[in-house]
């Protein structure tokens, strides 16, 4: 609604539910939607590269990280000159940005900044020229900006949090460089579990995976749930993995520790030694 260009279209790239939603969302709008590139013919398990972007069209969108199929965005695609717009909701904050050849970013607050019920959004001064005067106010990026976000009462216990959570980040971490080494450190230890084993298999592809989201199944359904209800009895809990694929899921989000991450390490080797 905001950033459509009169008579050019919008491209997406599609790597899973969040983007699927995106795509649907946009063609209610009535806007031709264009899907460059998809990774549904191997149900969502690897990021497609794709480097047909059409100079012409209004923006690209995509989705940094899949929080569901456990697949991330390892070099962000190349729009030639064309903005890109795009959802960070599971993996902002976690490492450093370029946030040049973007013409928008935007972030559910819930996974790496604070509590739900807040979206960061940065986005490009050139951007808010293309917002329609015809759009509901609440539904302007213009209104946020030409009122430093408070046209509505804000969420002060949020924002609260969310401050907190930003002095840990640079005062305890040490930055987004800092982050990052660790992220890397706590999916490279889990990975290494996964891929040094005979019953655990990981179900995003290799070069795609996730820093935040780790999915992964084991041989059958009887000892998945063996798995999960002995994790929980040993107090590691909420890897069952989603509805729509099943199998397992660690997301290790900022706020989850490294002892955290090898002590559900060292449960899955003891797992693995005393399968039945």
């Amino acid at each position: 609604m905001n950033l459509a260009l009169p008579g050019k279209p919008v491209d997406y790239i599609n790597t899973g539910v969040w983007s699927t939603k995106a795509i649907k969302e946009a063609r209610i709008q009535g806007k031709d939607v264009r899907v460059i590139a998809t990774s549904e013919d191997k149900d969502f398990s690897y990021i497609p590269v794709d480097d047909t972007v059409d100079e012409d069209t209004s923006y690209l969108h995509f989705t940094s990280n899949n929080t569901i199929m456990g697949t991330q965005w390892r070099q962000y695609p190349d729009g030639k000159g064309v903005p890109l717009i795009c959802d960070m909701s599971s993996d902002f904050m976690s490492h450093p940005i370029d946030v040049t050849p973007f013409g928008l970013i935007y972030a559910g607050a819930q996974k790496n900044i604070g509590p739900s019920g807040l979206a960061m959004v940065i986005i490009r001064d050139d951007m808010l020229q293309r917002v329609p005067d015809n759009l509901p106010a609440m539904l302007k990026y213009t209104t946020f900006c030409e009122h430093n976000s408070l046209i509505n009462t804000p969420p002060p216990f949020i924002i609260y949090v969310i401050d907190l959570v930003l002095t840990w980040h640079e005062e305890t971490v040490g930055g987004l460089e800092a982050m990052e080494r660790l992220n890397r450190e706590k999916a490279s230890l889990i990975y290494d579990a996964i891929d040094n084993n005979e019953i655990y298999h990981g179900i995003a592809e290799v070069n795609s995976r996730s820093l935040m989201n780790i999915t992964f199944c084991l041989p059958d359904t009887k000892t998945e749930e063996r798995f999960l209800a002995e994790a929980q009895k040993n107090g590691l809990i909420g890897l069952k993995g989603h509805r729509s694929i099943g199998g397992c899921r660690a997301s290790i989000y900022n706020a989850v520790t490294i002892d955290s991450v090898k002590s559900l390490v060292a449960f899955m080797k003891e797992f693995e030694k005393t399968r039945v």
